[in-house]
């Protein structure tokens, strides 16, 4: 069986529908190829597990819990609050800081990183050079009459989803009805759903699989042949138009050195990499890495974390000979199945997974290269070992238009949760462009020399300009000119050198102004070079992650509700990432209790477990399982009666709420194993028997 789920904003309802074969019934279409289209269109296709996660999720229940519980809530909430920034709560913040612990230990430690840290405000130059100045954009548009703001492919993505999910709502309806044999009328003030033409169902299912790729003009023309409107309001809105995600600012008391709040941490690691270089000791490849906030000034903030102006990232800059793009660990994920969604694969309107090893994904060129191949498989062992649920995660691949400026391949961890598949984590190889663009401002050089054991001979074209006419006949412009010359690659040289040849002369643009040059200002000839030392500037292999929505998409993941009671929430957090790991509490408020309590917090913190007490004697212990089951805690240690009379303990397991007994001793040292991964609780079970429950 198939499910298949339709999603849209938190505005528009969400309806569930199982079997693809319940819609075959009312498709004509014109082949199978045309139907799976359909049915794997962007953000429609999803598994059974999945499905059945989603379902679990009452958003507004969950919702209530993490505000209740302080996981985090809109900054400044009191004043009406500012839309797309957020505070974290006790509960939030041990998790954010565990989360980059975790990221800290398994990519920097292990990989054997330099982390460094860098300024929050950027020079406008800086961001200037490296392009976000110029094309670090999305497209919004307004409504023609309110001037509410929209992001423009979200509004067609949610507009066209929705029609999508009217259209099957009317087609299950028509079916039943027909089965029936019952009329169905018309009541005031509800919805009536429409059934949409074949053809537009898999023209909406084809836009949507390849929203991502649209330009502006693209978005303009769906919008008006769709007729994509306000759906609040039902007014038009306005052509798509180009909006700079950056926070701008002003430096000094002047105000005159224009700056930034940076979009990315970034740009920090590539300017320092000289000295990131010599600090290790001139050896290549290495990394950079760097956890910070980053600023970007959403057009339209939605989805809780999912979507903010104001955010943690943790960046790695993995540097690389452009020649050897191949690692020395690249064994150790080459069998890793993983689920991707390659670039083609989306341009021909299909959203197909594509279950692969890596290293099979490597060989056929899917994924571009060992490196890029290697950090998709740490990401994808990180986000699972976190809690991420490996089957709702898949590795999407840009395509041409959506590509960054910077990159020549790139891939997003992407992340499935009520709100449908979200970005979580970008892996980009960025070529040298970062490096590059910067030591070409600054003539600082940003490269790597290496020492040959075998000098290395080559032959290559060289523009050789003829000093005594070049300089009098450029005059000013002779300077730019000869670094252009200087800067152009072996293709174009070739092309100039026929161009001379045949014709006399060639013109070089440069700055919107045209240069003639002709075969008396000079020659491009091609010369033989030896080298002792090889002088490259490094590609970039960046993997970029967001905290944040990883967070989220934990939370969602972790959360349910106890069997029979959906009032009782549970966050199913594993020990490495639960903000506490160990509840601590009494059976009653007896005055006996109190020193073990004291006794069993010391110890367990002394050995680096962060544990909760709870010894508020206005609940039952039942109750403070449960409240204490909505932080997450994955263990509880109970003190009671029979403490006291013998100093054993008993220890719960939050999920199966299974519980042992032992002496304080023993139930610590086995807390302290399970909390550091050196046991599980199933482990326990078999030489530990469970004991009666205490009534939850």
């Amino acid at each position: 069986m198939v499910y298949f789920r339709l999603f849209s904003p938190s505005k528009f309802s969400k309806t569930i529908f199982s079997s693809k074969t319940l819609v075959k019934k009312h498709l004509s279409l014109s082949s199978s190829q045309t139907l799976n289209s359909y049915f794997h269109s962007s953000k429609i296709l999803h598994t059974n597990s999945e499905m059945e996660a989603s379902k679990k999720i009452d958003r507004a229940a969950l919702d209530s819990v993490l505000t209740k519980r302080f996981f985090f809530v809109p900054s400044f909430s009191i004043y009406g609050g500012v839309a797309g920034l957020y505070d974290y709560g006790p509960i939030g913040s041990a998790l954010q800081q565990n989360l980059i612990n975790i990221w800290r230990q398994h990519f920097v430690v292990e990989e054997d990183m330099l982390e460094m840290d860098g300024a929050i405000i950027t020079p406008a130059e800086v961001l200037k050079t490296s392009g976000h100045v110029d094309k670090f954009t999305d497209f919004m548009c307004n409504d023609s009459l309110t001037n509410e703001i929209f992001r423009a492919d979200h509004l067609v993505e949610a507009i066209l989803e929705e029609r999508l999910e009217s259209d099957q709502l009317a087609r299950q309806l028509g079916d039943l009805t027909l089965q029936k044999n019952v009329t169905v009328k018309k009541q005031k003030g509800v919805k009536v759903h429409v059934k949409l033409e074949d053809q537009t169902v898999v023209e909406y299912s084809e836009i949507l699989a390849q929203i991502d790729n649209y330009g502006k003009e693209k978005l303009h023309e769906i919008i008006i042949k769709h007729d994509i409107r306000n759906p609040a309001t039902n007014n038009t809105v306005t052509p798509p138009v180009e909006f700079n995600l950056m926070f701008d600012s002003s430096i000094g008391p002047t105000g005159h050195l224009k700056g930034y709040l940076r979009p990315e941490t970034a740009q920090s690691q590539f300017v320092n990499f000289s000295r990131l270089l010599e600090f290790n000791n001139q050896k290549m490849p290495f990394a950079s890495a760097m956890v910070g906030k980053s600023f970007r000034n959403e057009i339209s903030p939605r989805s809780g974390l999912l979507r903010v102006r104001e955010f943690n990232m943790a960046e790695i800059e993995h540097y690389v000979d452009p020649e050897n793009k191949s690692h020395p660990k690249f064994h150790e994920v080459a069998d890793l199945s993983i689920s991707l969604l390659p670039a083609s694969t989306q341009q021909s309107g299909s959203t197909n997974i594509t279950q692969i090893t890596i290293g099979e994904a490597v060989s056929l060129k899917i994924i571009d290269n060992e490196t890029l191949g290697y950090f998709i498989g740490r990401i994808y062992l990180f986000l699972v070992k976190v809690g991420i649920d490996k089957n709702r995660l898949r590795f999407r691949q840009h395509m041409s238009n959506e590509m960054a400026h910077y990159a020549c391949d790139c891939w997003d961890a992407e992340i499935h949760s009520s709100y449908g598949w979200i970005e979580c984590v970008g892996c980009a190889d960025r070529s040298a462009f970062d490096l590059t663009v910067h030591s070409k401002k600054t003539k600082e050089k940003l490269c790597v020399r290496e020492n040959l054991e075998t000098p290395r001979v080559y032959d290559a074209l060289v523009p050789n300009t003829n000093k005594k006419v070049f300089g009098p006949k450029f005059k000013q412009s002779a300077k730019k000119i000869q670094e252009k010359l200087e800067s152009l690659t072996q293709l174009e040289l070739e092309e100039f050198k026929t161009s001379l040849e045949s014709k006399g002369s060639f013109n070089l643009e440069l700055d919107g102004q045209s240069f003639e040059l002709t075969k008396e200002l000079l020659t491009i000839d091609m010369q033989t070079f030896k080298e002792n030392i090889r002088e490259y500037t490094p590609n970039v292999i960046e993997p970029s992650f967001g905290i944040g929505r990883i967070l989220y998409s934990l939370i969602e993941h972790s959360y349910y509700t106890r069997p029979g009671d959906e009032l009782r929430a549970v966050f199913s957090f594993n020990p490495l990432i639960a903000p506490f790991k160990v509840l601590v509490l009494p059976l009653s408020n007896n005055a006996s209790f109190s020193s073990y309590l004291t006794d069993i917090a010391r110890s367990l913190r002394k050995m680096g477990v962060p544990a909760r007490v709870d010894d508020a004697a206005s609940a039952s212990i039942g109750r403070r399982y449960a409240r204490n089951d909505e932080l997450g805690i994955p263990f509880a240690i109970t003190v009671d009666f029979q403490t006291v009379k013998d100093q054993t303990i008993t220890l719960r397991e939050r999920d199966s709420t299974n519980q042992i007994r032992g002496s304080q001793e023993e139930i610590i040292a086995l807390v302290v194993k399970l909390v550091n991964g050196n046991t599980s609780w199933s482990d326990v079970l078999q030489t530990h028997k469970t004991i009666e429950q205490v009534s939850e």
